[in-house]
């Protein structure tokens, strides 16, 4: 198995949506904000060749919307999900299956993009099947007014339409061949893979911990439909990646791309950070 990082963009948010209840002057020391509140965040996807498939991880938002819509989210930067890929040494042609964490539109806006004359969607991955599952595709498709705003039409009927979106059901078996952890506090039934690589268990994050700043406990998402949902899995998943060790894969964060993290008198914490070339 051969896991490449994919760069799909960065861009801003809310720095006080991102932490809930924790004050700024607290999270600001790991997440630095902007004269606006904001903070920078990644849009890092996951790359996996197993086999005869080529898996990515999430897409990032893409690039569909209006600029009014970006002007919100302040991307900068050059990185893109297509130069990426192909930076990995891939075509988008190349992929066979996208699997979509969930489907908020910074985590799957780049499954399709606009044709040339900008009159309807086409594939980013032409020969892609889409990945989600059933109890998760219901409550996007249709959302309660809390998330409304985070599932976009123009994101998720393309999908549907193609004919390759697909189902993977908790406790079974699943073609992909991944491990998969399901947690319900940011959405209902996220998805996180986990894979055997050089010897590590890497855990795709998601939005389960999207930051270094989200590791203690307390610091949740305002954005989370279940925060104290989400403190249950956060404490249940750290205590176990501490205990054994686990590579964390953090989709998020804008400098820290790999982590590991350890017990401390004051609960999990972070241990160390890591560049994916110490692990090539």
């Amino acid at each position: 198995m051969n896991l490449f990082p994919i760069v799909a963009g960065r861009f801003k948010l809310d720095g006080g949506a991102m932490f809930g209840v924790v004050p700024k002057s607290i999270w600001q020391r790991t997440n630095p904000a902007d004269e606006d509140n904001l903070i920078d965040l990644c849009a890092r996807c996951l790359l996996i060749e197993s086999g005869d498939r080529l898996i990515l991880v999430d897409t990032g938002m893409g690039d569909k919307q209006s600029e009014y819509f970006f002007n919100y989210y302040k991307p900068s930067g050059n990185d893109n999900l297509v130069d990426s890929v192909i930076g990995a040494g891939f075509h988008p042609n190349d992929v066979t299956d996208v699997l979509l964490t969930h489907l908020h539109f910074d985590h799957c806006g780049g499954c399709f993009t606009w044709n040339a004359d900008r009159t309807s969607f086409v594939p980013v991955f032409p020969n892609a099947d889409y990945w989600s599952n059933e109890s998760h595709w219901q409550w996007a498709t249709q959302p309660n007014p809390r998330e409304k705003a985070s599932f976009l039409k123009d994101n998720l009927n393309p999908i549907q339409e193609s004919g390759r979106l697909r189902f993977i059901e908790k406790g079974k078996d699943n073609p992909l061949g991944l491990d998969l952890l399901f947690v319900d506090g940011h959405t209902e039934k996220q998805m996180l893979p986990m894979v055997d690589w050089k010897g590590e268990k890497l855990v795709f994050m998601g939005d389960l911990v999207p930051t270094v700043g989200h590791i203690p406990l307390p610091y949740v998402m305002g954005y989370d439909v279940r925060p104290l949902q989400t403190l249950v899995e956060k404490s249940a998943f750290l205590d176990l990646a501490a205990e054994n060790n686990y590579l964390l894969f953090l989709e998020h964060d804008p400098n820290a791309p790999l982590v590991r993290v350890h017990q401390t008198e004051k609960g999990v914490r972070l241990q160390s950070s890591h560049k994916w070339n110490e692990f090539i």
